[in-house]
């Protein structure tokens, strides 16, 4: 009965994802959404025949082809959406609550912060090391306060201003929750202003970011950049990279030039992460910014069609990441050094899982993986279990314990097969606002200790 509702009863002109999304959500229960970081107050209309949006009638959802995600299985979602699925259900509630709070925002640009990166162009990414703190007062002589000390998990609330680094993260979470809301419900509004955002931070000439982080996470008086600061976008980045894959199956309002202007943005991009020494020295951090960074190349690379360098990065973390960087029992010793020691072993496992996803699309099987002395992602995983299903507490460090940070690693462990991290997933925290694993299966970072990201 419901498959005859959501997909005869409506006219050809609504797709059936919308039409599935209209009777979940009545029109009645539309709600206010105002923009978190500013801007004009939207109001979230959940039927389409309110506003009389609807989508072309040939309109039908095709595989993706995502880097991370498994297309395949965003269409057989939708299928199962359709169909009524409870959970599937639940997680498209969410997910509309949030792009329609999405629409309200942005775009945002990289040349509209208040004074420029080191190197005086506009266009140049800049952030601030967000764990530094000055140590003396401000004067006109040191308006910075220098020198700056670093106090480990601690964030400078002063990093929030003045610098792209808010901005980017605003532009990565919109574009990947406003990506999959057209892609469940076919409706054009979202896609349209996902396109928008990407144009604006990646693709237009007078408000493109430059493809580098030279001035990442600078230090005031110390550094105008870092390698480490790679991290602002490797922790985020490869979900831009499935969302326009998502766009590319024939979302209204992403075009061709678009897409020829972000794939060339990528390019350069990659070639600066493997060609800088910014890029060469992060890449052989031996924790989480190492693992992040092979994630990000082997991503750029599988999704600009160089395909065999994105097998070769992931066949070479079986060795590389996984045997040095996780111990025979499971723990990650550089993750464990850490005031927050929770925080940064899921994290660092994010990005392990993520390239394990990322490789089972071209053929390596890093859950396979056994190190000579047993290591592996699944002991890593185990490892998280008992703190992550509430059995015990976490004995290391952490200053902010958040139960529901290994949720989405628990929840790929057993995607993978994997039999005590599927007893586990009943007794996993949902993270706040909602669970989205059914709508994009794929790890993410739950726990953000940045107000859009980690440092």
């Amino acid at each position: 009965m419901a498959g005859n509702l959501w997909g005869r009863s409506w006219g050809t002109g609504l797709t059936a994802a919308a039409a599935a999304l209209a009777l979940l959500l009545p029109a009645a229960s539309a709600q206010a959404a105002g923009p978190v970081g500013g801007g004009r107050t939207t109001v979230a209309r959940v039927d389409p025949r309110a506003d009389g949006e609807t989508a072309p009638a040939a309109w039908k959802a095709r595989v993706p082809k995502t880097v991370v995600l498994e297309g395949k299985r965003l269409k057989e979602a939708r299928k199962r959406l359709l169909r009524g699925d409870p959970e599937l259900v639940r997680a498209a509630r969410e997910l509309i609550a949030r792009a329609d709070r999405r629409l309200g925002e942005g775009p945002w640009t990289v040349v509209d912060k208040p004074r420029p990166a080191p190197s005086g162009d506009p266009h140049d990414y800049l952030s601030q090391a967000p764990y530094w703190w000055p140590t003396k007062p401000r004067t006109p002589e040191n308006p910075w306060g220098c020198p700056y000390v670093q106090r480990d998990g601690e964030r400078n609330p002063e990093v929030d201003t003045g610098t792209d680094r808010p901005d980017i993260g605003r532009v990565v979470d919109s574009v990947t929750t406003l990506s999959l809301a057209w892609y469940y419900t076919g409706r054009k509004r979202y896609a349209e202003h996902a396109a928008t955002v990407l144009r604006t931070w990646f693709v237009d000439p007078a408000t493109r970011m430059n493809p580098h982080l030279d001035h990442a996470q600078f230090i005031p008086c110390r550094f105008t950049g870092r390698a480490i600061g790679i991290i602002d976008f490797s922790q985020m980045y490869t979900t831009v990279l499935d969302a326009v894959a998502i766009l590319d199956t024939g979302a209204p309002g992403w075009r061709a030039a678009d897409r020829k202007g972000l794939r060339a943005w990528n390019r350069a991009f990659l070639d600066w992460l493997r060609t800088s020494p910014f890029g060469k020295e992060e890449a052989a951090a031996a924790n989480n910014h190492g693992v992040f960074h092979d994630l990000q190349v082997a991503a750029l690379a599988a999704a600009t069609g160089d395909r065999a360098l994105a097998r070769n990065v992931v066949r070479e973390a079986r060795a590389k990441r996984i045997d040095l960087q996780i111990a025979p029992d499971g723990t990650q010793p550089q993750e464990l050094r850490r005031t927050r020691s929770w925080h940064y072993s899921t994290f660092s496992l994010v990005a392990h899982v993520r390239l394990a996803a990322l490789g089972r699309q071209l053929g390596v099987d890093l859950w396979a993986h056994r190190g000579p002395q047993g290591q592996s992602l699944a002991r890593a995983v185990h490892y998280l279990l008992p703190a992550a299903t509430g059995s015990a507490r976490w004995p290391h460090p952490e200053l902010n314990f958040r139960r529901y940070a290994a949720a989405d690693v628990v929840r790929a462990a057993a995607d993978a097969g994997d039999r005590p991290s599927r007893a586990a997933v009943p007794a996993l925290e949902p993270p706040p606002g909602g669970d989205l694993w059914p709508l994009r299966p794929a790890a993410e970072q739950l726990d953000s200790i940045a107000p859009s990201g980690t440092g």
